[in-house]
C-alpha cells in the first residue's frame, strides 16, 4: 500500500511569509494526483514537504500510515523527479540510474538487472553508456524518471518534469508518463502549472492559489462544477467567459439569470439547487464556456475583433456590450460571416451557465461550505 495523507500542512518561512495554508489531501494507493495552479501558489512547496526537502511548519504527513514529519528524505521510500533533471554530468546514463542503488550497497547483479529492465521500459537502453550532455531534453527526462524507477519507491513525486521541453516533445512525454503509470502501478504526486497536463494525467486534481487549496476533484468535475470564479477561470482553454453586471432573479418561484438585459429561465436542475439553498436574488457573474455558444440566431449581439481559423473550428474573439466573449465554433456549423469587423447574434442553453455570487465569487450551484474552497480567501478576481 502507498497511501499518502496530508493533514493541515503548513509552511511558514523565517521571514514570516506563509507559503502553504492548511492543506488537506488524502491520496489513495496507486492514485495519480496532480497539484496545479499559477506560479507561487504553493504546489511545489507542498510537494517538497512531502519529499522532506522542506521542513513542515504545521500539520501532519503520513505515508502508509507512518508519521513522516521528522523522518529523513532517504528513509521515506519516495523518489522525486525534478524539473531540471538533476543528473550527474560526469556519470554515464547507466551510472546515473544505478547511483542510489550503489549507495544502498545493492548487489551488482541486482543493480544491473533493475537498470536494464527500466531502460528497456523507457526505451533508453541504447543510451546507457552516454553522458547526459550527449542526450536530448526528452532523453534526459527519461533517464531522470528511470533513476527514480529503479528504486521501486512507494510514491513518485514529479515537480514540473516536462516544463523544459518544447511543445511537441512535451506531448510525447505526457503520453509516455500515462503508459508508464499503467506499467509500474504506484502512487504519483505530480506538480504542474499546465492545465492540459493536469487534465490528461490526473485521476484527481488539486487546484491551489496563494497557498490555499480551492478545489479537489476529477478533471471533468472541475470543468463542469467549478466551486468558485478562480477554478472556473483556471480550468478550460480558452478560458470561461464571464458576464459581469448580471443578476439572479426570482419571480413566482422560478429563477432567471439576467445577462446584458436578457432574461434566461434556468433549467430544472438549477431551479432545484437554488431552491434547496434558499437562494435570494442577487448580483452575479455569469460564466459560460466558449464551446457552449452557438451563433447565427439569438438574443445577444457581439462584434468580432479577432477570428482564428484552426481547421476544425474557429475561435472568435468578440465584444458584447463591453465584455470580451470568446466563442469556439465548429467550422462545419458556420453559416454566417465570421470575418473581423462582422457582427454575430449568439445564444446558449441556460443549463450550461455557471452562476457566481458577485460578493464572494462562490458558485451558487456547486459551492460546498464543507469543501476545500471554504478555507480559501474570498476573491472577486475573475480576469485571467
Amino acid at each position: 500500500m502507498s497511501e499518502v495523507k496530508i493533514k493541515g500542512l503548513k509552511k511558514v518561512y523565517d521571514n514570516k511569509v506563509t507559503a502553504v495554508h492548511d492543506v488537506n489531501i488524502d491520496i489513495k494507493d496507486k492514485e495519480f494526483i496532480v497539484l496545479v495552479g499559477p506560479s507561487g501558489c504553493g504546489k511545489s512547496t507542498t510537494l517538497r514537504m512531502v519529499a522532506g526537502l522542506e521542513d513542515i511548519s504545521g500539520g501532519e504527513l503520513y505515508i502508509d500510515g507512518k508519521l513522516c514529519n521528522d523522518i529523513a528524505p532517504k528513509d521515506r521510500d519516495i523518489a522525486m523527479v525534478f524539473q531540471n533533471y538533476a543528473l550527474y554530468p560526469h556519470l554515464s546514463v547507466y551510472d546515473n540510474m544505478a547511483f542510489a542503488l550503489k549507495l544502498k550497497k545493492t548487489p551488482k547483479d541486482v543493480i544491473d538487472r533493475k537498470v536494464r529492465e527500466v531502460a528497456e521500459i523507457l526505451d533508453i537502453t541504447q543510451y546507457l553508456e552516454r553522458k547526459p550532455k550527449a542526450l536530448s531534453g526528452g532523453q534526459r527526462q527519461r533517464v531522470a524518471i528511470g533513476r527514480a524507477m529503479v528504486r521501486d519507491p512507494k510514491v513518485f513525486l514529479m515537480d514540473e518534469p516536462l516544463s523544459n521541453l518544447d511543445a511537441k516533445l512535451r506531448n510525447q512525454m505526457r503520453a509516455e508518463i500515462i503508459k508508464l503509470r499503467k506499467r509500474i502501478n504506484t502512487t504519483f504526486m505530480y506538480v504542474t502549472h499546465d492545465q492540459t497536463e493536469a487534465m490528461t494525467l490526473g485521476d484527481r486534481i488539486v487546484i491551489m492559489k496563494d497557498g490555499f487549496v480551492n478545489q479537489i476533484g476529477a478533471p471533468q468535475d472541475l470543468f463542469n462544477k467549478p466551486v468558485n470564479l478562480f477554478v472556473a477561470g483556471f480550468i478550460g482553454m480558452p478560458v470561461m467567459n464571464f458576464f459581469d453586471g448580471s443578476r439572479l432573479l426570482l419571480e413566482n418561484g422560478r429563477y432567471f439569470a439576467e445577462i446584458k438585459g436578457v432574461r434566461f429561465e434556468l433549467s430544472e436542475f438549477q431551479q432545484k439547487a437554488l431552491t434547496a439553498n434558499g437562494q435570494q436574488p442577487c448580483d452575479i457573474i455569469a460564466g459560460l464556456r466558449p464551446n457552449h455558444i452557438t451563433i447565427g440566431e439569438g438574443p445577444l449581439h457581439a462584434d468580432i475583433e479577432v477570428s482564428e481559423m484552426l481547421g476544425t473550428e474557429v475561435n472568435l474573439h468578440t465584444v458584447c456590450q463591453g465584455d470580451n466573449v470568446v466563442m469556439v465554433i465548429p467550422t462545419m456549423d458556420l453559416a454566417v460571416n465570421v470575418d473581423i469587423g462582422a457582427s454575430v447574434d449568439f445564444n446558449f442553453q441556460p443549463r450550461l451557465l455557471q452562476l457566481f455570487d458577485k460578493a464572494t465569487g462562490n458558485n451558487l450551484i456547486w459551492y460546498d461550505p464543507d469543501s476545500a474552497a471554504a478555507n480559501a480567501p474570498k476573491s472577486r478576481e475573475y480576469s485571467f
